[in-house]
């Protein structure tokens, strides 16, 4: 077995000196189709080496290694429906589900951890990862016709969690809140259900989980004041701006007056186009 290495404390992912191979391997979390999730699972084993790999990876002392479980959270919640086996869409046995999470799982954290590990220990780890992912290529997610409007939505997530401080971010949620009165709530679900429906149908599940797990984790949280709140206004500009998103994820199965009703409480966070000049 290698030597083992050491590393001195790493504070961000793009100070970690791994960081493609991590990037790659989160880049996919959200596109694992399901004959990958079964080539998965039949590529992974367990031996008493590389349980105790497993185990170093994710010792208090690995770098960044809360980020690396919080990315075992998000992937819980990007196959919950996988996990479950419940609805009629799933189509992968949930044990195969459930040992193919055991492969990615062990790919997050060998990637995170691979400063602290042997040589052997990281390519164990990784090796039913790469048996399917044989590169570091990153893969852009899917976002549809309105991608540009779904980024908007998304970097506008942490922003309106400074509304505890910042005077812009708390008009635009005061904004979203007065433009959702004059909304009827049932025919807002109803619209949301439909653009589920299509997520269904289009194959993107797994990003519209990603979608409204980073509104949980961004929009709920101020990382200046490092507090997390909520109450009902946050929660309720939380499911707006994330059933937005979701519904702008499949604007092009849509028809477009139901991504309107889905868009028109937070409209004030996606410009409307300039219009074209005239000629001369």
């Amino acid at each position: 077995m290698g030597n083992r290495r050491t590393s001195t404390p790493i504070g961000t992912l793009d100070a970690h000196p791994n960081v493609d191979e991590i990037r790659a391997v989160i880049s996919r979390l959200p596109g694992i189709t399901d004959s990958d999730l079964q080539r998965l699972a039949r590529a992974w084993h367990n031996t008493t080496l590389l349980a105790e790999a497993r185990r170093r990876a994710l010792e208090p002392d690995s770098p960044l290694v809360v980020e690396a479980l919080s990315w075992f959270d998000t992937l819980q919640a990007l196959y919950a429906d996988e996990i479950r086996g419940e609805a009629d869409y799933v189509c992968v046995d949930v044990e195969l589900t459930s040992t193919a999470l055991k492969a990615v799982r062990d790919a997050i954290a060998a990637a995170y951890a691979r400063p602290m590990l042997t040589s052997t220990e990281h390519s164990g780890l990784m090796n039913a990862w790469r048996s399917v992912y044989p590169s570091d290529e990153i893969v852009d997610p899917d976002l549809g016709t309105r991608a540009a409007d779904v980024t908007r939505l998304l970097v506008a997530f942490p922003r309106l969690a400074t509304r505890c401080h910042d005077a812009r971010a708390a008009a635009e949620c005061a904004a979203i809140l007065f433009a959702a009165e004059t909304v009827d709530e049932d025919i807002r679900v109803a619209a949301r259900d439909e653009a589920w429906h299509a997520a269904v149908l289009t194959s993107r599940r797994q990003l519209w989980h990603l979608i409204r797990r980073r509104g949980l984790d961004d929009l709920g949280y101020c990382a200046t004041c490092q507090t997390r709140c909520h109450d009902d206004s946050t929660a309720r500009v939380l499911a707006l701006c994330v059933d937005a998103a979701c519904g702008l994820l499949v604007a092009g199965s849509l028809e477009e007056d139901i991504v309107d009703v889905l868009l028109e409480p937070v409209q004030c966070l996606i410009p409307e186009p300039r219009p074209s000049a005239a000629p001369e």
